[in-house]
């Protein structure tokens, strides 16, 4: 792929395919196809509507978000009447969602009748995969049409209107088959790391108790004792977080961690909690958990620094992870994990092997999320710098 010069003023990428080197053209997209929106019947839950043996699918926003703008099958289908009252496409089309998911592109490739809240463009005269990249690339840019604060209100008029700088169509199936190929490496390493999270869920279950059972169904060989049975509240053991409590730089030795999916918040200096070894952090509001590698301090105190006599660090983590509360909104949690009743084994050899299977495990997952986050980074990258 060719770099092109910073200085040379073209209307032209910064990256290009080798043996291409016209200036791209300015168009508007309604000169480049017909832009048309989707019809929805009304009452919309009307069942009248919808019959599970029609082979004309109905494409709704919600199929937009679980399948990442490619519609590949749909879980509800139009009856012969709500197809009367719908646009229904027989062919692979481009759409454009309006309502909800605001801006998002989508490649619909079954028979479907479409929701009102999302434009069709009919007839193009570019090339589909192409435009898709186009306006996911575009799509935060939308927001100049609507209030600050605001969601944009998109309709047919103003995506006409919109002007697009594109090449030959030629040269738009080569960016469009480069980032097709892009994304479908992106959605098998999304695949394989849900994968590996579903197949953590089940070892959680089955790895511990289940049904009144003193043992778990799955367990390394040479261990036959029962388990025991408290209340995590027997077993905790909570220490004070006010002297370790901190504010936040972006300098300092020590991290300081927050409860939630990001927990290094920042750093800081002074004397931290220094015996983090078989520590784990509960966000009381969040219940999430953490495994601090190095001495820490805590951002606040919802941040419940845990340890357990007579237990493996690793172990306690998983322990936790398996019998921590379902989040019920920004409310205290901690009080609910207290009075849970849990399975441990008092085997400390049995502990370590537990805690180190799936220490493994939730490494292998956050390699293949670094992954993920790369590849995903390297499309935003390339979608600036292919595009005028």
């Amino acid at each position: 792929m060719a770099k092109i010069d910073d200085s040379v003023k073209k209307k032209v990428p910064e990256l290009r395919f080798p043996g291409f080197t016209d200036d791209w053209e300015e168009r508007k997209l309604g000169s480049l196809t017909t832009v048309v929106r989707g019809a929805s019947p009304r009452p919309i839950q009307d069942p009248k509507w919808f019959d599970k043996e029609s082979d004309i699918g109905w494409l709704r926003i919600a199929d937009v978000t679980e399948q990442n703008g490619r519609i590949y099958h749909l879980e509800q289908h139009i009856s012969k009447l709500g197809q009367e009252k719908t646009r229904v496409l027989t062919e692979p089309h481009l759409l454009l969602s309006i309502a909800a998911t605001v801006g998002k592109p989508v490649v619909n490739y079954v028979k479907t009748g479409v929701h009102d809240g999302f434009l069709i463009f009919l007839n193009p005269t570019f090339e589909r995969e192409f435009m898709f990249q186009w306006l996911e690339m575009f799509r935060p840019k939308w927001q100049k049409y609507g209030q600050p604060g605001s969601q944009v209100n998109l309709n047919s008029e103003l995506v006409r209107n919109q002007e697009i700088v594109l090449p030959n169509y030629k040269e738009q199936q080569k960016i469009g088959s480069f980032f097709k190929q892009l994304d479908e490496t992106i959605a098998l390493h999304q695949r394989k790391l849900d994968l590996l999270k579903e197949q953590k869920k089940g070892y959680l279950q089955k790895m511990f108790p289940q049904n009144g059972a003193k043992v778990p169904e799955l367990r390394f060989a040479g261990f036959a004792d029962d388990w025991e049975e408290r209340k995590f509240k027997d077993i905790l053991k909570t220490h004070s977080f006010r002297s370790y409590l901190a504010g936040v730089s972006e300098n300092g030795e020590y991290e300081v961690i927050q409860q939630g999916d990001k927990p290094i918040v920042g750093y800081s200096d002074g004397e931290p909690f220094t015996d983090y070894k078989d520590i784990t952090l509960f966000g009381d509001h969040t219940v999430s958990l953490y495994k601090p590698k190095s001495p820490f301090f805590v951002a606040t105190d919802g941040v419940k620094i845990l340890s357990a006599d007579n237990f493996d660090g690793d172990y306690l983590y998983t322990t936790l992870e398996r019998y921590k509360p379902e989040p019920q909104g920004y409310k205290r949690h901690f009080t609910i994990l207290k009075n849970q009743d849990v399975w441990f084994t008092e085997n400390m050899e049995e502990q370590q092997k537990i805690g180190s299977f799936f220490k493994q495990l939730d490494d292998t997952i956050a390699l293949h999320q670094r992954k993920l986050d790369l590849l995903k980074e390297q499309k935003k990258g390339f979608l600036q710098k292919m595009f005028v």
